[in-house]
């Protein structure tokens, strides 16, 4: 089973450093209690899964407020792994700088509660899936069970061309009772899909906004090309994630492009993705994806000297740790989209 980088397994010394630079951390930031850094070790289940630790980080705003303040304040959502890839809780607004360009931003609010999301749930339902698709319905039940009460989500389905599934429900039974007559067959149209979702999101009430993708290969029957997709995702500012499920033996050129294509995308707009070679570890990815967007942070900030120019504004999040701990950061991963659009001219 693959999954990514910053979620695999380390070594065993690059265990005990992580360990020592925890440790160091713990003692040298506020708010980081002796318990809160023992359990930020204990897995949920093996390597896939990003343990967390309780605990909130200061606010100075929730979500729901922050989409209303200012209509060019920029979002960022981060997530924050350690040395031993597990999620970091219990930081505070000054562990973090923002910088558009080479500008540091002022970051205006911090939060780190579990905001809602409206999600789109993208499922390959071509030929390939056919014995693949009971555990990705139960991938996809694990994830929307583990939700935010609040949130919001609706489905697309893709073989021979895309296809809505479920309209914007809050309810994890809407979903369910679509899955179940869910049939497999035809090829697969994975870039007409996420066009057809990043279209359908448009109608979402939350500025939090996934994308979870659950594919067994690459496209092989789109009209949408990768570029034209990442310039869609880019200016929807909508976060990927990924579960791709490849047979590693008897693969065709598309399949073996597919954990690359997830993996574009995903790191395109700040999220994850997960390739696995048995099905029966759906669930335990999308377990994990949930964890990890019920245990962001959300960095806002309003841009020196913003322009309405329509244009790319490139981003760069550090993370900071104080006093003795400081050199250390560098062996933390951060997780972040790369930048925005900034609203065009009136």
């Amino acid at each position: 089973m693959y999954v990514p980088k910053q979620f695999r397994r380390p070594n065993p010394r690059l265990k005990v450093f992580s360990f020592l630079v925890l440790l160091v951390s713990a003692l040298s930031l506020n708010g980081w209690a002796q318990a809160d850094l023992d359990m930020v070790h204990v897995p949920i289940r093996g390597p896939l899964h990003p343990s967390i630790a309780p605990g909130g980080a200061p606010e100075l705003g929730s979500a729901e407020k922050l989409v209303k303040v200012n209509v060019d304040l920029v979002l960022v959502p981060v997530t924050i792994t350690d040395g031993y890839n597990r999620l970091v809780q219990g930081l505070a607004s000054d562990n973090f700088q923002v910088f558009e360009g080479k500008s540091q931003q002022q970051i205006r609010y911090f939060s780190q509660e579990d905001a809602p999301l409206s999600v789109g749930l993208v499922l390959d339902l071509s030929g390939s899936m056919k014995n693949k698709i009971d555990k990705a319905r139960e991938a996809v039940i694990e994830f929307a069970s583990h939700a935010n009460p609040a949130d919001e989500f609706f489905m697309v389905s893709f073989a021979d061309r895309p296809q809505e599934l479920c309209d914007f429900t809050e309810r994890v039974e809407d979903i369910q009772s679509k899955l179940i007559f869910a049939n497999t067959k035809g090829r697969t149209s994975l870039l007409d899909a996420i066009y057809v979702a990043v279209n359908k999101m448009r109608r979402a009430k939350y500025s939090r906004r996934v994308l979870l993708i659950i594919s067994d290969g690459g496209d092989n029957h789109s009209r949408y090309t990768l570029s034209e997709i990442k310039s869609l995702v880019r200016e929807a500012d909508i976060s990927i994630y990924g579960i791709g499920l490849y047979d590693r033996y008897f693969m065709t050129s598309e399949e073996m492009a597919g954990p690359e294509l997830l993996e574009d995308l995903s790191k395109e707009t700040g999220g994850t993705a997960f390739t696995i070679d048995n099905p029966g570890d759906m669930t335990y990815a999308a377990h994990s994806i949930s964890n990890i967007l019920r245990n962001q942070y959300l960095l806002g900030y309003q841009p020196k000297g913003s322009k309405a120019d329509g244009k790319w504004h490139k981003i760069k999040i550090k993370f900071l740790l104080a006093g003795r701990a400081k050199k250390t950061a560098a062996h933390f991963s951060v997780h972040a989209k790369q930048g925005y659009y900034s609203r065009a001219a009136e």
